[in-house]
């Protein structure tokens, strides 16, 4: 089990590699820490707001304080000791609720200035990781057109790759088509094969073909030497031998000698 559980740890890792884009992780990180320095922000202003609160509150408990102090006077003024002592105790609590508000108060500018000083702080790291992310996001990108373009250029990208398998199988399937063309047309001169649209002869008709046109261009060659010559063209020897050889004419008979009876003598 531990050893397969390694194994899938060692495959999705691999797969996670594969998908893993640098440039979307520092886009992911930098939005991590722009939340981050917003929620200072936010307890920046919450401090503020609880120490404005206070500032409030002892300014109401100060005046609180004065106007009971005067009624004091006012009372002690009048002879009424006991509506002064009253007076003034109740000036004696309020003063004790503004120095504990003063102690709570100081708290809280000191909270809300530390608070001040680490938003700045964060302000200047997030600006400074923004600036250092978009200068690796270049360098990577820079990087994989570099790659992708050499390895266009020695054809082992994959895109390349499948166009150069595309070209060699469109190349040998030429060559085999124009390889069964050639076979065949040696078959169907070589009379191995039967042309049936009888486009085709054999080689015997096909030289016969190429002789009888040799002998008609001889003939047309004589002929017009003949014109040129003024005498008659002569019969070549081609004409006899295409046919039975030419009768000889009959002997011309003598006009004074009788005629022979051609018939045969009866019995």
């Amino acid at each position: 089990m531990k050893r397969m559980g390694m194994i899938f740890r060692a495959k999705a890792n691999k797969a996670l590699d594969r998908a893993e884009d640098p440039r979307e992780t520092l886009d992911y990180s930098y939005q991590k820490q722009l939340e981050l320095l917003q929620k200072v922000r936010r307890g920046v202003a919450d401090v503020a707001t609880s120490r404005k609160r206070l500032e409030l509150q002892l300014t109401q408990l100060q005046q609180q304080s004065s106007k009971l102090e005067e009624q004091g006077r006012k009372a002690l003024s009048l002879g009424r000791e006991d509506l002064a002592r009253e007076a003034l105790t109740r000036r004696a609590g309020v003063q004790q609720q503004v120095q504990d508000l003063e102690v709570q108060y100081q708290q809280l500018q000191g909270e809300e200035e530390k608070l001040t000083l680490a938003s700045q702080r964060l302000q200047a790291k997030v600006d400074a990781f923004r600036t250092k992310k978009e200068t690796i996001k270049a360098q990577y990108s820079a990087a994989q057109a570099q790659t992708q373009i050499a390895e266009s250029f020695s054809g082992i990208s994959e895109e390349m790759g499948d166009v150069g398998l595309a070209i060699q199988r469109a190349e040998d399937k030429t060559a085999q088509l124009q390889a069964r063309a050639g076979a065949i047309d040696e078959l169907l001169a070589s009379g191995a094969l039967d042309d049936p649209s009888g486009m085709r002869k054999d080689d015997i008709a096909a030289e016969l073909d190429r002789m009888s046109a040799g002998s008609d261009v001889e003939l047309e060659l004589a002929r017009m030497k003949a014109e040129l010559g003024g005498g008659s063209a002569p019969t070549p020897a081609i004409e006899q031998g295409n046919g039975a050889a030419a009768p000889q004419s009959a002997p011309q008979q003598n006009p004074y000698q009788a005629p022979q009876d051609q018939r045969p003598h009866e019995g």
